[in-house]
């Protein structure tokens, strides 16, 4: 674990009586772990940001410098990439566009659509023709084939909601050709048939899969200048081997995927695996108690802070930072060498973040980081069940051991970060702006 989070920990501790309930972002490390992937790029590979997974504006910011651009999936997404930078490439995908979302996508200067449907296609054409504006699209497509890999989420392969099937795609480009159209250019597909895979063999097998649609479509005549592979590179939370990138770096060398593409670009937008290493959900533990031979610790906080472990029916792996605090005459409450289940503040049975998990000690006090929690944790959650406070924000960036909190959801800097808070956090506060 972090031990920049384990020493602002102790600082919060020691400086006020208020239980621990926060996130903390690597910046820093977000954006070296981006830059790594770079290097195992082909030459007209490109690395985009599927900000779905995380879009903290404090990370959109971060990533800016290194990606090639951010994947968005609603015009909520878009607006706030734009906030970021009124440049940077953005493609924008996603099922049941409406027509308002395809109007500002064109006036905010997209570089691509994905479009989903035969309808959102024609719908494109029309609102193109209204404004006099030209767009660039990436037909998404389904492909038919049953040897696509099976992971966590499928997305395609088999009947779903994303993308048009292969079978659609003379239809598309009928529609694209006719004489009403003169602004919607298609410059090639996107694919993102599967999630979360951890085998970089099988990622390598689909991209293969996607180069020979792409060179067969081509055969028949169709403009392909940009491939999009989507992302789908998995992260493990029980300890197993996630996605190795060197490995499918090399394979994709191996397979003589470089010169394959040619003039041909290759758009990947992982999300998950970029940032969900990076994140740390801190939440103190509240009280211990036994019921029926179990035991269970309740935190200050749960799943509508994070939601993730409950949404994929997953123990969430933690980490225990012990402490010294506790001001109470009586005796602290503890488990020893047992099986606890780390239970949230809910009135709800469901609201549990990890079932009989071994621990050597854990005491009322302690402070449970629950790692990897840097993607589809907080946004994903229903932040605001029974009317409990959000936890706070807060970010290491480069060079330095804590950087101030944003508002995550807003992403407008709290005036906390000049003045003392309610609770007299100065010293904390000192090194941290609050919310």
């Amino acid at each position: 674990m972090n031990r920049q989070v384990e020493r602002w920990i102790h600082e919060w501790q020691a400086a006020s009586d208020e239980p621990v309930c926060a996130y903390v972002y690597d910046l820093a490390g977000i954006r070296r772990h981006a830059a790594s992937l770079l290097p195992g790029l082909p030459r007209q590979g490109k690395l985009f940001y599927a900000i779905k997974a995380n879009p903290d504006k404090r990370i959109i910011e971060a990533l800016l410098p290194v990606v090639a651009g951010f994947e968005v999936a609603s015009i909520g997404e878009l607006r706030r990439v734009r906030e970021v930078s009124a440049q940077v490439p953005i493609l924008f995908g996603g099922p049941g566009k409406k027509d308002t979302e395809l109007e500002a996508a064109v006036e905010l200067g997209v570089a691509y659509i994905h479009v989903e449907s035969l309808l959102e296609l024609r719908k494109l054409i029309a609102i193109t023709a209204r404004l006099e504006q030209p767009v660039k699209v990436l037909l998404r497509v389904n492909l038919s084939s049953g040897q696509l890999p099976q992971t966590k989420i499928v997305m395609g392969g088999r009947p779903t909601p994303f993308g048009l099937d292969e079978s659609y795609l003379e239809e598309a480009m009928e529609i694209l050709g006719a004489s009403g159209n003169e602004y919607v250019r298609c410059h090639g597909f996107h694919f993102h048939s599967l999630s979360n895979n951890v085998n970089a063999e099988l990622h390598a097998d689909m991209v293969d899969l996607y180069l020979a649609k792409a060179e067969e479509w081509r055969a028949r005549g169709l403009d392909v200048r940009v491939i999009n592979a989507g992302g789908g590179f998995g992260v493990t939370y029980d300890g197993s081997p996630g996605f190795d990138w060197a490995r499918f770096s090399a394979l994709m060398k191996e397979r003589g995927v470089e010169a394959r593409l040619g003039d041909t670009e290759l758009f990947f937008e992982p999300g998950r695996f970029i940032v969900a290493d990076y994140g740390y959900y801190a939440v103190e533990v509240v009280d211990i108690k036994q019921s029926h031979g179990q035991h269970f610790a309740v935190v200050r906080g749960g799943t509508h802070h994070n939601r993730l472990p409950a949404s994929w029916g997953h123990d969430h792996p933690f980490h225990i930072v012990d402490s010294d605090r506790w001001p109470y005459p009586f005796a602290r409450p503890s488990v020893t060498d047992g099986l606890v289940t780390i239970a949230g503040e809910l009135c709800t049975p469901k609201d549990r973040l990890h079932t009989d998990a071994p621990v050597e000690r854990l005491q009322a006090g302690d402070v449970v980081v629950f790692v990897k929690s840097g993607a589809y944790c907080w946004t994903i959650s229903h932040h605001d069940f029974l009317g409990h406070p959000h936890p706070e924000f807060h970010y290491i960036t480069e060079g330095n051991d804590y950087a101030d909190i944003d508002d995550s959801c807003g992403g407008q800097q709290s005036a906390a970060a000049d003045h003392e808070g309610s609770d007299g956090r100065a010293a904390v506060r000192a090194v941290f702006s609050a919310r």
